[in-house]
Order: structure tokens, then C-alpha cells, then sequence
């Protein structure tokens, strides 16, 4: 018989489920100064840092 999930184990996912809502994943494209080809950098970024991330070079 399987194992009955304790409460305390539903509050953490919750607490993490609501944790991992602040973050996005941010895709950038990136211009090679040699041959011109774009090429992608992709990071996972705290929504409040989204713009500082782009805003970088």
C-alpha cells in the first residue's frame, strides 16, 4: 500500500511552487563582432533582474 502524503511535505511544495514563480527564463540574442552570426545565451533570471540581464552586453 502506498504511502499517504504528510501535510507538512504539501506546505514546502507550495512554498516552492510560489518560489519558483519569481524566476524567468530569459533568451538573448548576441551579435559575434567576428562574423556578424547571432548566437543565443539563455539563463534563468529573477523577474526583478530582467531588464538589468538585457540591458548587459
Amino acid at each position: 500500500m502506498a504511502k499517504a502524503a504528510s501535510k507538512n511535505a504539501k506546505v514546502k511544495d507550495q512554498k516552492a511552487a510560489a518560489e519558483a514563480k519569481n524566476w524567468t527564463k530569459v533568451i538573448k540574442a548576441v551579435r559575434s563582432p567576428k562574423t556578424g552570426a547571432y548566437t543565443f545565451k539563455e539563463a534563468i533570471v529573477h523577474k526583478d533582474k530582467v531588464k538589468d540581464y538585457m540591458s548587459e552586453k
